[in-house]
């Protein structure tokens, strides 16, 4: 009975979220609570939930205080120079422009946001696309591919949910798989050199265009041009997205015509070059302190070596970092209330969703139905398999991200293949990290909202996208898991 509750209350889940009848969080609360009645086991609902809040409370605040740090990172300018010398080092060559693309998806990914790294990402490579003739599916499957890999940082999302399902400690996911997906990630630099020279072959010799082929590219990009009146600040970036840092997943009603406007809002225009006036970032936001720049970059050099290094817990240095870049870079009171006031949105959504996962994860393992689920899975797989269960939890990954969210994944799927994997003494640490590897193909899933940010802003069809990014991302998913092998960490 409890089996089949079990499975029952997981595939109710799944089918509300994927056909977005309920938000991730509704879902994550009364689905369990109403399967903890069906299950006679009422009465124990509040024990349950509370014995999970204790216990995901260190991740909540992980994310949340995560979240605050980037995004006054990226509001007083930091990964402004970055863009900058990413676009100088382009130039007019088609294999700089998109090994670039992947090293700027990249690094803006470290906030963790999909949806703010797609924005700025586009908003800066955009225009030399257009002038140069490049094809703009290109850009969106490297960008998206990129992010993907850097989508497993503890703060990103799948790292925090693995942690959150498995109860287990985000670092002790994350910094063992540092190897393998530093070669997914190898393999998406050359994977952009490998298509930029395939551009550069169909494009030809090129230089860039001259003032008569400017003003006819300014018309062309001329729809863009009304929100450059209104400069957007990379807060108001940041706080599109209603729950990116955690899924790595962005809201999708900026996708669109209008999404596609935000590269103007960034700074954008149509000019190739940091000398002909394009920035990528809006040169002028308020929240811009120049001044501290390297003081900030110390900081954030600071905070992720002492993460990788295990010197406090993850929460701990993102509290203090948080606090630090908060005080130094805003004094004012009215200016650091601003300052959270523009991420609020991001916050509480992550945390938000975390304690409700709190619901989830109590039932299941509290009323039994885990075990009960994970014992009949063990015998239908073969026995065989059961001591590589951990190579099947990253195959399985794939489709299973791909075609369900990653609340979806984690939250339900992951916690009945721990259990069968401990059934055969495979390591719960090693099915979190297996359970990483399919992230690079999650995040050109239609079920991610960034996507569509990605799309729209590019103006690339759906479809289009999916059709070349899909094979790409499926194989950089595999090199991770093959690389993690490789190295022992799965």
């Amino acid at each position: 009975m409890l089996t089949f509750l079990g499975f029952a209350m997981i595939a109710t889940f799944l089918v509300l979220i994927m056909m977005k009848k309920m938000s991730p969080i509704a879902a994550l609360v009364l689905i369990p609570a109403l399967f903890c009645v069906f299950a006679g086991k009422g009465a124990h609902l509040g024990d349950y939930v509370i014995d999970g809040v204790g216990k995901l409370a260190p991740t909540a605040a992980m994310l949340m205080f995560a979240i605050v740090y980037f995004g006054v990172m990226i509001d007083v300018g930091l990964f402004d120079p970055i863009v900058r010398g990413i676009l100088r080092f382009c130039k007019a060559d088609p294999m700089r422009v998109v090994v670039g693309t992947a090293v700027l998806a990249a690094i803006v990914s470290l906030d963790g946001d999909g949806s703010t790294t797609f924005m700025i990402t586009v908003s800066a490579m955009y225009p030399l696309y257009k002038r140069l003739g490049l094809s703009l599916v290109v850009m969106t499957g490297v960008a998206a591919t990129a992010n993907g890999v850097m989508n497993t940082l503890p703060w990103g999302g799948p790292t925090a949910r693995a942690a959150t399902a498995l109860k287990l400690d985000a670092a002790d996911i994350f910094v063992p798989m540092i190897p393998a997906l530093a070669m997914g990630l190898l393999f998406v630099f050359v994977l952009a050199y490998v298509l930029g020279v395939k551009e550069r072959r169909r494009v030809g010799t090129l230089v860039l265009p001259g003032q008569v082929e400017r003003e006819a590219a300014e018309e062309e990009l001329v729809p863009a041009a009304p929100a450059a009146s209104a400069p957007v600040s990379a807060s108001a970036v940041t706080s599109a997205s209603a729950s990116a840092s955690a899924s790595g997943e962005g809201a999708g009603s900026a996708a669109g015509p209008d999404a596609a406007s935000a590269s103007a809002a960034h700074g954008g225009g149509d000019a190739a070059t940091p000398e002909d006036g394009f920035q990528g970032l809006d040169p002028h936001r308020p929240t811009l302190r120049p001044h501290l720049y390297w003081f900030n970059a110390g900081v954030t050099v600071a905070l992720l070596t002492a993460m990788i290094m295990e010197l406090l817990p993850i929460p701990v240095l993102f509290l203090l970092g948080a606090a630090l870049a908060l005080t130094v870079n805003f004094p004012h009171m009215p200016d650091q209330k601003a300052r959270i006031a523009a991420h609020a949105d991001n916050v509480l959504n992550v945390a938000g969703m975390v304690f409700a996962a709190a619901v989830f994860t109590g039932v299941l393992t509290g009323t039994g139905m885990v075990k009960h689920m994970a014992d009949w899975l063990v015998g239908a797989i073969p026995e065989g398999m059961g001591p590589h269960m951990a190579l099947v939890t990253g195959l399985l990954s794939l489709p299973l991200t791909y075609f369900m969210s990653n609340d979806g994944f984690y939250f339900g799927v992951l916690p009945v293949l721990a259990e069968a994997g401990a059934a055969h003494g495979v390591s719960p640490l090693e099915i979190a990290r297996a359970s990483l590897v399919g992230q690079a193909l999650h995040m050109s899933s239609p079920l991610v909202p960034a996507v569509y940010v990605l799309v729209g802003m590019a103006k690339v069809e759906f479809g289009d996208h999916t059709r070349f990014t899909v094979k790409w991302a499926a194989l950089t998913s595999l090199v991770v898991l093959a690389a993690g092998m490789l190295f022992g960490i799965i």
